[in-house]
């Protein structure tokens, strides 16, 4: 008897271990447990041209409605202002002095990311996602950059770019759509036939194939304190905001194909732009206008909705924090930025009240290195190479809104003066809080002496920590230049 009790017993054992195994060895099924990502970027959209953001003229329903089911960043940050550059740390989590991609990555520039760096896109295909991209894509090379799938469609169209992805959208596995719109960039040909003619910003007469052409006026624009409010500014601002909801449209389109995919509750949506509005004193700038940006994410798992989170990020934080959403293990030090996914849905998280930028080229024409920290209310810039003149992106000096200022030898560019925006000191320390056009520099005012000194021995730690080659240019130290084997 005993004996029989005693096999009963071990088959009892064998079977709860047996079932406890199996439950804890079932596959994980990625279709339903992961979630899908959509990440749109925009080319060249400010703060200033988004209704969520404060402005009562533009017309963005759509993206509107996104902040309003999701969360709204007020302190995000591009790390360089600066399309290919930004766009390689977006997908790197890595800052662009310490991979190669100094800036833009024509081929005339021939910038490039290292080919040991392991992106974003990569590390999701391992991980059983359907990567795609569509729209502009603007880095390399492509082996580390590479998508599962090209989707094409005209960049300017974000309604046929929407269309393009619906096969992605029904997708039975995770997808991770990397979607870029050219809009709201400044239109080819950048020298107009008449030099105070505004910039198309994309715009056709003719309009774009099931996009509703919304148009502004010149005189109802809000024109940004830090441009001068002329003719000319004006007109292109209207160009501007008609590009700007030519994507608002495209954005609408792509949710409705979510929708109808059915998969708006499992679909985390993230939009950002790669720097700020492409007019003089914002894009190619470290200053804010060129690097703080609109970001809006909704997690469809979260329950708050219209959170206006004010934490200090950064777009080098985006591809960790994209890993932990699709539930992908990384090593925290492969990356410089860190998750900021825990935060999310908090209004005024405590520790986010720091930021880093780095910024060396646009154009290979255009070397002007400058490095940044921003820590609370200072903001620390530091002009690396102060001895040259401010280079122009070709874009930029075309703009009929500079033109306006430099063939009529006006001394102001806005509140600043032209010499001073074409010149600038070694160093640029900002109050933000009192003073969010940064004209006042307060880097030789001695009561701020300390300030200086500890923004300095941050932004070191900094460079230190992210192996930045122009570290050297503090006291010619050599320490980062390796051993001259290229191994």
């Amino acid at each position: 008897m005993r004996t029989a009790l005693r096999i009963a017993y071990v088959l009892v054992l064998c079977i709860v271990f047996t079932c406890s195994k199996s439950k804890e060895t079932k596959p994980k099924d990625s279709a339903t447990s992961n979630p899908n990502i959509i990440l749109f970027v925009s080319d060249d959209h400010g703060m200033d041209a988004l209704g969520c953001y404060g402005n009562q003229i533009i017309k963005t329903p759509n993206l509107d409605k996104l902040a309003s089911e999701g969360v709204k960043f007020t302190n995000a940050y591009c790390t360089s202002a600066s399309c290919a550059a930004s766009r390689s740390v977006i997908l790197s989590g890595l800052y662009g002095h310490a991979t190669g991609s100094y800036g833009h990555v024509h081929d005339y520039h021939h910038f490039s990311t290292y080919d040991n760096v392991k992106s974003l896109s990569n590390r999701l295909t391992e991980a059983g996602y359907v990567t795609a991209r569509i729209g502009k894509y603007h880095v390399a090379p492509e082996a580390v950059y590479q998508f599962d799938e090209v989707l094409e469609a005209d960049p300017r169209n974000t309604v046929e770019m929407a269309d393009a992805s619906k096969a992605v959208i029904h997708s039975k596995k995770p997808f991770f759509l990397y979607f870029c719109t050219d809009d709201p960039h400044r239109g080819h040909p950048f020298t107009p036939e008449k030099w105070d003619m505004p910039n198309s910003f994309g715009n056709k007469k003719e309009g774009y194939k099931d996009v509703e052409q919304i148009t502004y006026s010149p005189d109802e624009v809000l024109v940004p304190a830090f441009l001068p409010d002329t003719k000319q500014t004006r007109e292109e601002i209207a160009q501007y905001y008609q590009s700007v909801s030519r994507i608002d449209q495209g954005f609408g389109r792509l949710m409705h194909h979510l929708k109808d995919a059915n998969k708006l509750e499992n679909t985390i949506v993230i939009y950002i732009s790669d720097n700020g509005m492409a007019f003089p004193g914002a894009k190619t700038t470290v200053y804010e206008t060129g690097i703080k940006l609109p970001c809006i994410i909704k997690d469809p798992t979260s329950n708050k909705k219209g959170i206006t989170n004010t934490a200090k990020i950064s777009w080098v934080d985006l591809t960790p924090t994209i890993l932990d959403f699709a539930n992908v293990s990384y090593d925290k030090t492969a990356f410089h930025g860190k998750s900021f996914k825990n935060i999310i849905d908090t209004e005024n998280p405590k520790g986010w009240d720091a930021i880093y930028a780095s910024h060396t080229f646009h154009e290979i024409t255009m070397y002007y290195p400058m490095r940044v920290v921003i820590d609370k209310n200072y903001k620390l810039i530091w002009n690396i190479a102060w001895r040259l003149e401010y280079p122009f992106a070709s874009d930029l000096w075309a703009a009929s809104t500079w033109q306006s200022i430099y063939r009529n030898d006006i001394e102001y560019f806005g509140p600043r003066k032209v010499k001073d925006y074409l010149f600038r000191p070694e160093f640029e320390l900002f109050n933000l809080e009192n003073d969010p056009l940064e004209t006042n520099n307060l880097a030789d005012n001695e009561k701020y002496s300390e300030v200086l000194e500890s923004m300095k021995v941050k932004l070191k730690k900094f460079q230190k920590d992210t192996s930045d080659p122009w570290m050297i240019m503090w006291d010619h130290e050599s320490s980062l230049q390796g051993t001259g084997v290229n191994l």
